[in-house]
């Protein structure tokens, strides 16, 4: 991933700390308590990493069994594999029988809105596009999770109306969660007025935490569920993106005794060799400290002995 990219010499000079709980989340959490059985999902963004082989995939995998190999290790992914072209119901049921048949059924795709409908068309006249798009990802069954809708970079405040309609139009039932890059929806009566949307709509805001647009990691909650997309520097910085991963453990935990129901948690690098080390890291200490139950990553090699 390259969003939110730094020179490797400015990494040290940026301040991780995370901010306070936004407005939306005092709200969100003010009527709230803890719940009995909060759902933890921790994943990546794809499957296909050549680079995994001897790390979590064994070395003779064929690229056709990479995602049979990954649900052995994760229960969750990011789908970004549909962003570039609108999903085809048959692939989905393929994907959907090797998680079948490689997993005892706990597993959870939550796919990405592909670029044509967000970025190309930009969520207008889009109704047969998004009719396609949820019969396709329909064909998940059980394994269908929250859907992530990415608006561009340039998809700004004055396109408010643009998204309501879109996001009304969506059936009540499917869980989205949306993300926002322009950095004028984060200021003043716009950052309002987007979150009070997504809690009015019952729709959830992605949190990105990268290098260089700390202003993403705004910290709000329209929906009592967190989907978080961090996105570490990796290699010589593991030990920084671990500190990092502390701190939103400590938040996390923050919201779990507020209320907080569910949990998505999607590790990125931008050189996503050693994700899977992050993600071990991250595990451990959601199991450590939030009391979830997740399997720990089976490495092929003994990377797991870095941390």
């Amino acid at each position: 991933m390259e969003f939110g990219r730094v020179a490797e010499e400015a990494i040290n000079t940026i301040d991780f700390t995370l901010p306070p709980d936004g407005e939306q989340t005092l709200l969100t959490f003010a009527q709230l308590g803890p719940v009995a059985n909060p759902q933890f999902y921790v994943g990546c963004a794809k499957w296909g990493r050549k680079e995994w082989k001897e790390l979590i995939y064994p070395k003779k995998t064929k690229e056709a069994d990479f995602l049979g190999e990954y649900v052995k290790h994760f229960n969750s992914i990011e789908l970004n594999a549909i962003f570039y072209s609108l999903p085809k119901e048959e692939q989905i049921l393929k994907w959907a029988e090797q998680v079948k048949a490689n997993t005892n059924g706990d597993f959870m795709f939550c796919p990405k809105f592909s670029r044509t409908i967000t970025h190309l068309k930009r969520l207008k006249d889009t109704d047969y596009l998004t009719d396609e798009y949820i019969k396709a990802i329909s064909a998940f069954g059980q394994y269908l999770g929250p859907c992530f809708l990415q608006v561009s970079d340039n998809f700004g405040p004055n396109n408010i109306g643009v998204l309501a309609s879109y996001l009304e139009k969506l059936p009540a039932d499917l869980k989205v969660f949306v993300e926002v890059r322009h950095p004028d929806w984060f200021k003043g009566e716009a950052r309002k007025e987007l979150f009070s949307l997504l809690a009015r709509l019952g729709k959830g805001a992605a949190i990105t935490d990268a290098s260089g647009r700390r202003d993403c990691v705004h910290m709000e909650l329209p929906t009592p569920n967190a989907f978080v997309r961090f996105v570490g520097n990796g290699g010589q910085y593991l030990d920084s993106d671990k500190a990092r991963v502390d701190e939103w453990v400590t938040r996390l935990k923050h919201w779990l005794d507020q209320g907080l129901e569910n949990i998505y948690f999607f590790l990125h690098q931008h050189d996503e060799a050693d994700t899977p080390l992050i993600a071990d890291y991250t595990i451990q200490e959601f199991n450590k400290h939030l009391k979830s139950s997740l399997p720990r990553i089976n490495f092929i090699t003994q990377q797991r002995g870095l941390f």
